[in-house]
């Protein structure tokens, strides 16, 4: 007991390395990006108890083990239908490509990744932050008539999630049926406002809860996208989560969002998308009838898939879709990206569109709400400078819009960051959109949003201190883990 007590330090520390020296060779055999293997051997080996926790609550690798399961869902013979009903349409696609051009790619890539089928008869609408998606949301809301289901990375009990959460209750009373999915990491709700939703009859329920007991792994993971469908017929998709700091009218700092409200179609896939998270998280097995999936009389034909991607998914959907669009531009390539921290694809990607005269454009926030995320971003930047990437600080407030838009005839509104975490580890959804109204409407969005940037100038910009250096490299070495 002596010889315990005398070198008990010592004794952690041969444990520590013994444990870190197990996660070595586990991470060896994964076969991880070699960015992000490295970076978790520093952290183990470097950083003596700090680098384990790290490892534990972020490195574990859930893709190829399946524990997110979507069988139960996806065999249901009302959901084949649904599926089968939207067939890859030949004619469709054909009817496109004088349009898309080498950017038709794109369908049937996410066709074969994922059976995300191209829908035509959709009506979509822009809508810029988070004020004016409230005040349509909250319309749409008022007028269901049968159910009601959001998915949400963040809900918060404030002002405009009070409001929110107080509507669902008063549906509910009136008979429709309201499920709800939060992140526990991203969420915040009271336990009183908890207690009132479960009292109307909202069902609701936390995307993997995260508890100290049995919390491996679940730090990651987590369910970013922000869905909401209305009787079947209404959908809502973008970068606006349920939060006051998403208000402007509520908020101190301006906050730049965008999101769409789709009619159409394409409300089916975002449907079948927000089943397959309910049947994760909730312990009864649902039963899926037509009333989920009314038919559809939308007269406006706005080409759009539904593209997602996550720990369920066997590739990586969106990040390729982004990939592909990129090294198949012609004319240009316009960015909006809260966090940009990417892989080495679209990096190289970015690089080789800009050093082939195309004009490639990207906005970024001059100031995050996450300092180590901001230097990180930073630390990407002079790559993209060198090879003629414009690029744009945005100076307003905060922008987290997460748009692309290429040629004036694609473009992409969703839930995904260009970084690390959306493209490889959190749950995503976003809408690919090939058409010339949308694609035009959005290129003026971001043609406002330059108005409020600060243009980058490659000499200017490797003028930074040593120590911004230092502290953006050491920011781009913990980058695959953030």
């Amino acid at each position: 007991m002596d010889f315990v007590k005398d070198h008990t330090w010592q004794i952690l520390i041969v444990l520590n390395y013994a444990i870190a020296l197990s996660a070595v060779v586990t991470i060896l055999f994964k076969k991880l990006n070699p960015t992000k293997a490295l970076s978790y051997i520093i952290g183990l080996l470097a950083l003596p108890f700090v680098g384990i926790i790290v490892y534990y609550l972020f490195g574990q690798e859930y893709r190829k083990t399946k524990i997110f399961s979507r069988k139960h869902v996806l065999n249901q013979s009302i959901v084949k239908k649904i599926q089968d009903a939207l067939e890859l349409n030949t004619k469709a696609i054909n009817e496109v490509d004088d349009l898309l051009d080498q950017k038709s790619k794109l369908i049937p890539l996410l066709y074969n990744n994922e059976k995300s089928k191209l829908t035509i008869n959709n009506d979509v609408r822009l809508i810029k932050n988070g004020d004016e998606k409230f005040k349509l949301l909250f319309k749409d809301i008022q007028e269901a008539k049968n159910h009601l289901h959001l998915e949400y990375f963040v809900i918060k009990d404030d002002k405009i999630g009070t409001e929110l959460l107080n509507l669902l209750c008063e549906k509910a009373k009136e008979g429709l049926e309201i499920r709800i999915v939060i992140d526990d990491v991203g969420s915040s709700i009271s336990s009183k406002m908890k207690r009132k939703l479960k009292d109307c009859g909202v069902e609701m329920h936390a995307f993997m809860p995260v508890r100290f007991s049995n919390s491996t792994g679940k730090m990651n993971y987590r369910d970013h996208r922000k869905i909401v469908v209305i009787d079947g017929k209404i959908g809502y998709v973008g970068g606006v989560n349920v939060s006051d700091q998403y208000v402007n009218a509520n908020n101190d700092r301006y906050w730049r969002d965008t999101h769409i409200r789709i009619v159409g179609e394409a409300v089916k896939p975002l449907q079948i998308l927000f089943f397959t998270t309910w049947d994760f998280v909730s312990d009864s097995e649902i039963q899926i009838s037509k009333t989920y999936f009314p038919e559809h009389h939308c007269k406006a034909t706005v080409p759009l898939q539904i593209a997602a991607s996550g720990p369920d998914t066997d590739w990586s959907n969106i990040m390729e879709a982004i990939f592909v669009a990129i090294t198949n531009a012609e004319d240009y390539v316009y960015i909006t990206t809260p966090y940009f921290i990417p892989n080495s694809e679209v990096i190289t990607a970015l690089q080789v569109v800009a050093r082939s005269n195309i004009e490639v454009k990207l906005i970024v926030p001059k100031n995050s709400d996450s300092w180590i995320a901001e230097y990180a971003t930073n630390s990407y930047l002079q790559m993209l400078l060198e090879a003629g990437v414009e690029v744009y600080q945005y100076t307003k407030g905060f922008i987290h819009a997460k748009t692309m838009v290429v040629d004036g005839v694609f473009s992409t509104v969703g839930t995904t960051n260009m970084d690390y975490r959306s493209f490889n580890i959190n749950f995503e959804v976003n809408a690919l959109i090939y058409d010339k109204k949308i694609s035009n409407e959005l290129t003026q969005f971001f043609t406002d949003d330059l108005k409020h940037c600060e243009k980058l100038e490659l000499e200017s910009w490797k003028k930074r201190s040593k120590r911004t250096k230092l502290i953006e490299a050491t920011a781009r070495l913990m980058a695959p883990l953030l």
